[in-house]
């Protein structure tokens, strides 16, 4: 304690309750293509559904997505990054641009930058190019509302109707008469009529049909309305997602008090092709009444600037800039206070579809990008990293650049699909050459091959690589028993959601696979598929061929560095290394107890810590284990005897 100048109490707490702190085992990760969700950052997923709700339906064979989805059958922890190629786009209101996540876009497009247009895709693929953004402030969008007479005439067979929404779903009211070779017929005057039908692009048209808001059709056209003549016509039009609101916007209430006007907006984002939902024109999203002013708060007090709240709340797009004709007139995105926005129904650049969306070919150099996010250990914890269907160059790959370097994960890899599908007979051999594109590491593990399992995104069945549920088993094998557990097995190693496996290896190609450090992954009548085999890619004999023992020692490691942090920068004296070895024996003493280990010591004190170690500011333990080993062999002696030799005198 410090030194007191004058008299008086001082009081001070010493905490010795420090313990071994448990560390995760079972944090899964993953890297490949994906048709959706943000790129080249680490996302943490604990379901099949959430895994399809944050990257999308799988395209038709699509082996990576359903990796990730068959370790997540074991457990609930996956951290996954999508990776993209340079060419890969974000649809946008006028042209493609990489948007890969929020990072990106906070940095290039946050402040409308980027030159996009009012609206980007939230992320890169041609899924984006579904979508379809509309607006509509004061203007509209009340159903029987008219935003103007507009006047329809035909020249050359065409419908001319400035000013007029004539797209599906449109209000439209028709007065007057009309008449021509193309007869529109069957429309009752004054009558509110929605368009079902349009042939052409507003505001030209050939041909469009009316029914009644009820859904009768009662309005049609005979041809192209060729010569089409009218006498006092006109036409009033209304929003096309106009019964998706309650009301009307005019001021938001917040700007409204401080004395503007006009600033209330509605926004829609719908599926306009029906390749996110598989339904044409499903509503995705909706945002009522938001503002254009950049400091406009809603009920709870949080902001109701359009901007942000597209931001923070779409799952489908970002807002990358204001319309170029609000800006020069209104300056959306300024204090509302006082202001008094112009109303302007339509919006050139507010009203899209989203386009140049692109998917990119992805390349051996995007999978490896994506697995880098995985090397540091002090930025993200993960255990169990598996390929997918990555090709043999980037299972090295992880092996040698994170694997071998982080020294507290396990890579999961498999052969090629072609070493086993289709493949009769020369199973074994290519798997064997597949190995030797590997590092071999204790910190790598091989199966087998590959299973065939149903893909009921796309009512196929598809050939998924083994690793993720190699992987996906050592997680279940922590929650049902420990780390130090062998995955493989009866008890703890069937294989799920198989229908059957491309290559079943037999015995003598057990033999061959399991001598090269390969796990057979085996289908057995009666008892299912099972993984066959525990050892990690190591070649030479060790303890540490062994997955079991390799994560034993990754457990211990991680857990005693943990506590061992706590250490660092106190007095490397007999107190410290006491307080260490209290901290670790009862540790170790508890995973001998639940089987992990045989036996151990720790060794901290003078002995390893002398006036060298001291003296260069270090501190020493070492720390001895006689792992837990598996059984792989097992002999049964059966010994048949004569009638009346007791078994004494067999040695029974």
């Amino acid at each position: 304690m410090a030194f007191q100048l004058s008299p008086g109490v001082q009081v001070t707490e010493k905490d010795f309750t420090s313990v071994v702190p448990a560390v995760g085992a079972s944090i899964g990760g993953f890297a490949g293509e994906f048709r959706w969700g943000p790129a080249n950052e680490v996302v943490t997923v604990s379901s099949e559904n959430e895994l399809l709700s944050t990257f999308g339906k799988p395209p038709v064979n699509n082996k990576g997505w359903f990796s990730a989805a068959s370790f997540l059958a074991y457990t609930n922890t996956l951290k996954v990054v999508r990776a993209v190629n340079s060419t890969s786009r974000n649809a946008g209101s006028t042209a493609g641009v990489l948007i890969a996540n929020e990072d990106v876009y906070d940095t290039s497009h946050s402040t409308g930058q980027g030159s996009n247009g009012m609206w980007a895709a939230k992320y890169a693929g041609v899924l984006g190019n579904s979508i379809r953004v509309e607006m509509a402030d004061s203007a509209g969008p009340d159903p029987v509302r008219t935003l103007g007479t507009v006047a329809i005439s035909a020249t050359n067979g065409t419908f001319s109707c400035a000013n007029a929404i004539l797209e599906v779903g449109a209000r439209v009211v028709i007065t007057g008469t009309l008449g021509g070779t193309g007869t529109i017929t069957g429309y009752t005057s004054g009558n509110v009529y929605k368009v079902s039908a349009v042939t052409g692009t507003s505001p030209s048209v050939t041909a469009f049909t009316l029914t009644t808001v009820a859904g009768a059709a009662i309005v049609t056209t005979v041809g192209t309305p060729t010569g089409l003549t009218y006498t006092a016509g006109t036409a009033y039009s209304s929003w096309t997602y106009a019964e998706q609101f309650d009301y009307t916007p005019s001021a938001t209430t917040s700007v409204a008090a401080a004395g503007g006007s006009n600033d209330e907006l509605h926004i829609i984002v719908v599926d306009v092709d029906g390749a996110i939902s598989g339904t044409a024109g499903t509503i995705l999203e909706q945002f009522a009444g938001v503002s254009k002013a950049s400091d406009a708060r809603d009920s709870l007090g949080r902001s109701n600037f359009y901007k942000n709240v597209i931001n923070t709340r779409s799952e489908w797009i970002w807002w990358t800039d204001h319309p170029a004709a609000a800006t020069s007139t209104d300056a959306w995105g300024i204090s509302g206070v006082g202001k008094a926005f112009t109303s302007k129904h339509a919006f050139s650049e507010g009203q899209k579809t989203l386009s140049g969306g692109v998917d990119g070919s992805i390349s051996d150099g995007d999978k490896q990008t994506a697995f880098d996010l995985f090397a540091n250990d002090e930025l993200v914890d993960v255990n169990l990293i598996f390929v997918g269907d990555a090709s043999l160059a980037v299972g090295d790959y992880v092996i040698d650049n994170i694997a071998e370097v982080r020294k507290d994960c396990m890579v999961f890899v498999s052969p090629l699909e072609a070493s086993v599908v289709g493949n009769v007979g020369d199973e074994a051999t290519d798997i064997v050459a597949d190995l030797a594109s590997f590092t071999r590491s204790s910190y790598a593990v091989m199966d087998s091959g590959y299973k065939y399992m149903y893909d009921r995104y796309n009512d196929a069945y598809v050939y998924v690589p083994l690793n993720g549920d190699v992987a996906g088993l050592c997680a279940k094998t922590d929650a049902d028993a420990d780390p130090w557990f062998s995955p493989a097995g009866y008890n703890r190693g069937a294989i799920k959601n198989a229908v059957k496996l491309a290559y079943s290896p037999n015995k003598s190609d057990r033999d061959t696979l399991y001598k090269n450090g390969i796990n057979p992954v085996v289908g057995f009548p009666g008892s299912g598929i099972v993984l066959f085999g525990d050892k990690t890619m190591l070649a030479k004999p060790s303890a540490f061929d062994r997955i079991n023992v390799r994560r034993l020692f990754i457990t211990l490691e991680k857990s005693i560095a943990t506590a061992a942090k706590f250490q660092l920068f106190e007095f490397n004296d007999a107190f410290t290394r006491a307080q260490f070895k209290n901290l670790v024996d009862p540790f170790l003493r508890d995973v001998q107890g639940r089987r992990g280990i045989f036996n151990f010591r720790t060794v901290c004190d003078e002995t390893n810590n002398t006036s060298q170690v001291i003296d260069s500011n270090s501190f020493v333990a070492d720390i001895f284990i006689q792992p837990a080993r598996s059984i792989n062999f097992i002999q049964l002696n059966f010994i048949a005897t004569r009638t009346g030799i007791t078994f004494d005198e067999v040695g029974g």
